[in-house]
């Protein structure tokens, strides 16, 4: 098997960070029980699970950060034990090697790119389940280092993937073209400028309504030299479709068999986003619709950094945007915390995925990528004549409407047909102001690729 030195030394110098070191005394690691921790470096799959099992037993805002850390710092153990298993090198300790031992470390590596996926599995889990915590550039370092070892390793990009048999090579787009008899006709049209300054924002803010802002992301690679319209590049940049991504499965999250599920990149793009001929073109087989499944609110530039710099964060979000108007909902609740920095949020889904009517606690700047979106929006003025939910499973869903805007039921809503909306079609290149509290529904019309940045 071919030896790849800069893979090689990246791991050694990880693994030797992660073996001799010792928990800061302020390090959360350092709070875990001793008897989880002493042969954490011995038996790093072993403490995987009871993390993983300490994590699940916790409100997920309310889990202890020792166990966050723990579940991170035995996923990226293991994962440097896999790699380096993968290409040979022997591993220290008793051979956790992805459960295999020592005497079967070169099978691993034989067959095909199984140590490879199973890599990014342990790494892309810490960030998902966890964020990565301590270990945020270790864990980019390791997945950096193992694209440069995949493109040495294959020639091409379509190569760069897991082999699969008959595969043929990627040459379609994503399907974003809008026929004129699917374009929604638009009767209250939201305002647009075009490249609109940042003073001039400023001073649009004071009068808190939504605003189409068109030419403001023109200097952004994501729509040029590095197109995420391209469905090659974005398998490149996702080691072949190999990352792991949370994806939203159904039409939306209010319907009834709603679920989540955690798979490839590649999976995602099979499974949900291609028509069927572009689904047999990329696995070379028949391949049949799981329904609806939309990567939605994620956090994907910090879990994919090479996507974050594809983009930029608007100038707008740097302004200071007026609180909730007195009177409205959102006013008569306490302030968020001040954000830093904006947040920043992927929704990435075919034609048909729908975020149904809804409210944010924040300002928003929604930026379009790919494809086309229909954007409704209603003022919180109009909350009551929106129906807003209750507590529904223990949870506080009153940000969600209880209406189906495509199928009211006006018996059951029936000061629904008197809120006052805008609306809009969202075309690549352009972004959407949604003041904080505004009532929103968004549906794509294409396969669509959206960027939100939330601040305050």
């Amino acid at each position: 098997m071919p030896f790849y030195p800069s893979f090689s030394s990246v791991l050694a110098h990880v693994n030797a960070g992660l073996v001799h070191s010792i928990p800061n005394p302020n390090d959360a690691l350092a709070s875990c029980p001793p008897s989880a921790l002493a042969l954490l470096h011995i038996r790093p799959s072993a403490h995987i699970k009871l993390a993983h099992a300490k994590i699940h037993s916790y409100r997920f805002s309310e889990v202890p950060e020792c166990w966050r850390r723990l579940y991170t710092e035995a996923s990226v153990l293991q994962a440097v034990r896999v790699a380096r298993g993968g290409i040979g090198i022997e591993n220290d300790g008793d051979g956790d090697v992805g459960g295999k031992r020592k005497d079967e470390i070169q099978s691993v590596g034989d067959e095909d790119d199984e140590w490879v996926q199973e890599v990014v599995r342990l790494l892309d889990m810490a960030v998902i389940m966890t964020g990565a915590p301590g270990r945020e550039e270790t864990v980019e370092k390791l997945l950096s280092a193992l694209g440069d070892y995949l493109r040495a390793r294959y020639r091409t990009l379509d190569q760069i993937g897991p082999p699969r048999k008959k595969r043929r090579k990627i040459l379609s787009d994503f399907p974003t073209v809008l026929t004129a008899a699917s374009m929604p006709h638009i009767a209250n049209p939201i305002p647009a400028r075009s490249a609109l300054s940042l003073p001039a924002f400023e001073k649009h803010l004071t009068s808190a309504r939504p605003l189409v802002i068109t030419d403001a992301l023109t200097h952004w690679p994501a729509l040029h030299e590095r197109s995420w319209q391209s469905l090659e590049y974005l398998l490149h940049t996702t080691l072949g479709g190999r990352r792991l991504v949370p994806v939203e499965v159904g039409k939306s999250y209010t319907d009834t068999g709603w679920g989540q599920q955690i798979v490839t990149f590649r999976d995602f793009m099979e499974d949900y986003m291609l028509c069927a001929p572009s689904k047999t073109e990329l696995s070379g087989g028949k391949a049949e619709s799981k329904g609806a499944g939309y990567l939605a609110q994620h956090d994907l530039f910090s879990q994919i950094p090479r996507l974050r710099n594809d983009i930029s964060v608007p100038d707008y979000c740097y302004s200071s945007p007026p609180p909730p108007a007195p009177g409205t909902p959102l006013a008569s609740e306490p302030p968020q915390a001040k954000l830093e920095e904006p947040l920043l949020n992927a929704w990435f889904g075919p034609a048909g995925t729908v975020s149904p009517l809804h409210t944010d606690p924040y300002h928003n700047i929604l930026c379009q990528v790919v494809g086309k979106k229909y954007v409704r929006l209603y003022a919180p003025e109009e909350t009551k004549r929106v129906y807003p939910k209750s507590v529904e499973n223990g949870v506080q869903m009153s940000n969600t409407s209880e209406v189906d805007i495509e199928a009211v039921d006006e018996r059951a809503f029936p000061a629904f047909r008197d809120a006052k909306f805008i609306e809009t079609v969202l075309g690549e290149g352009e972004c959407l102001y949604i003041p904080v509290g505004w009532w929103h529904y968004v549906k794509s019309l294409t396969t669509s690729f959206s960027v939100s940045f939330w601040w305050n």
